[in-house]
């Protein structure tokens, strides 16, 4: 009689079970399948150089979840370590911007960090990790944002399987993971969830100011996946008087289909007062009442208060690295206006859950996000798709797996 492998794996633990007066040994749940014994990850060996390793799959912990990495966006923070390692961590595995379906996790994995309930077979994100700091717990939904605390993607040790630029990805519970449930949402809205919380982050800090409101002119300058992402939110949100600025018209065209009501390319224009007449002649003759400055420019960030109106508005968003010095006048930019300004970092657990909320409002009118990945690469050409982020001729690039 032929006797396949679940039938096997069912008479040891009944064997094993009768030899525990009648308690079998606890084990954690596996997904159909079993799952391989190493797996491949992109390790930064070298600046401008990732090579495919192949390592054992770790053991798989009473809290930890192993997860089958689906895809992972690149990010502008994977594309300055590639170039330059501003952070020092060669060698590392990056990737944070992943998603995957959780094939393993121990037996204390019940609920994720929303409290929803998890099992073998559901898609996860991951947000941060806090490990240190008792002022953020797991769910706490406070008002401070997770910039201090570590990230999967950005940590050393790549054999440990920490980054999603992977085959598989272990979430280490004890050491202060957070992770979401977020099955109901499909491939490419699960790979924008992190930039996607980056700009709910700054739209939340924006209202803070009080001068955001739903009949708001809005100029949001910089049309790379993060000003594109704002330009969404806020049409999501019922804003329909918002301007792009940038120096792409393709980008631009895009800006438009995600909710932009007009646009100004800067290179058609001369010199900052004209580019801030452009501005102003799209909104019809009145500078703009809130900004969102989305580029890693300081000139940019130099020219911005140029478009906004005496007692407007500013969100500054587009530093996530040292990208220098701006200059402006503290005089004419800022105090004579009485500009109320914001900065915004990364975001808070309540801003994740948020997105996942945002995403689906956003598929439901139409406006084609996912169309925002514009490059998709197998994870033996992430080297590839590293230069194609640097050549900035694409929008979002991402590493989905087979």
């Amino acid at each position: 009689m032929a006797v396949n492998s679940n039938d096997v794996e069912q008479i040891v633990r009944q064997v094993l079970a009768s030899m525990s007066n009648g308690v079998a040994p606890s084990a954690a749940p596996v997904a159909n399948g079993a799952v391989p014994k190493t797996g491949r990850v992109a390790v930064l060996s070298a600046l401008k150089k990732f090579d495919i390793k192949e390592y054992p799959i770790p053991e798989v912990g009473d809290d930890d979840i192993l997860v089958k990495v689906e895809g992972c966006g690149v990010c502008g923070t994977d594309a300055h370590e590639y170039k330059n390692d501003p952070f020092s961590l060669i060698p590392v595995a990056l990737g944070h911007e992943g998603t995957g379906e959780i094939v393993k996790m121990g037996k204390n994995v019940k609920k994720d960090s929303a409290g929803r309930p998890v099992q073998v077979g559901d898609k996860i994100v991951t947000c941060m990790i806090f490990k240190d700091n008792p002022d953020i717990t797991m769910y706490d939904l406070n008002k401070q944002n997770v910039g201090g605390a570590d990230v999967y993607g950005l940590l050393p040790n790549p054999e440990e399987m920490n980054g999603w630029f992977a085959d598989y990805i272990l979430i280490r519970g004890a050491i202060g993971s957070t992770f979401f449930n977020v099955s109901d949402l499909d491939l490419d809205s699960r790979i924008l969830i992190e930039p996607c919380a980056v700009l709910i982050h700054a739209v939340e800090r924006a209202k803070t100011t009080g001068i955001l409101r739903f009949n708001s002119r809005v100029v949001v300058q910089g049309c790379g996946p993060i000003g594109l992402i704002c330009i969404a939110i806020l049409k999501t949100m019922g804003h329909t008087n918002i301007i792009a600025v940038d120096g792409n018209e393709q980008r631009l065209e895009f800006a438009k289909r995600l909710g932009a009501k007009g646009s100004v390319n800067f290179m058609n224009h001369k010199g900052i007062e004209a580019l801030a007449e452009g501005v102003k002649d799209a909104f019809g003759g009145y500078l703009a009442d809130f900004a969102f400055q989305c580029t890693g420019s300081p000139v940019a960030h130099a020219n911005i208060y140029k478009f906004i109106r005496n007692g407007g508005g500013l969100c500054e968003l587009g530093f996530f690295i040292n990208g220098g010095d701006a200059t402006i006048n503290p005089h004419f930019d800022l105090c004579a206006k009485e500009i109320t300004l914001v900065g915004s970092w990364v975001y808070t657990l309540r801003d994740y859950v948020t997105t996942f909320e945002f995403l689906k409002a956003a598929k439901s009118i139409g406006l084609p996000l996912a169309e925002l990945i514009t490059d998709k690469y197998p994870l033996e050409q992430i080297n590839e798709a590293l230069e194609k982020n640097l050549a900035m001729t694409g929008l979002k690039i991402a590493i989905v797996n087979k």
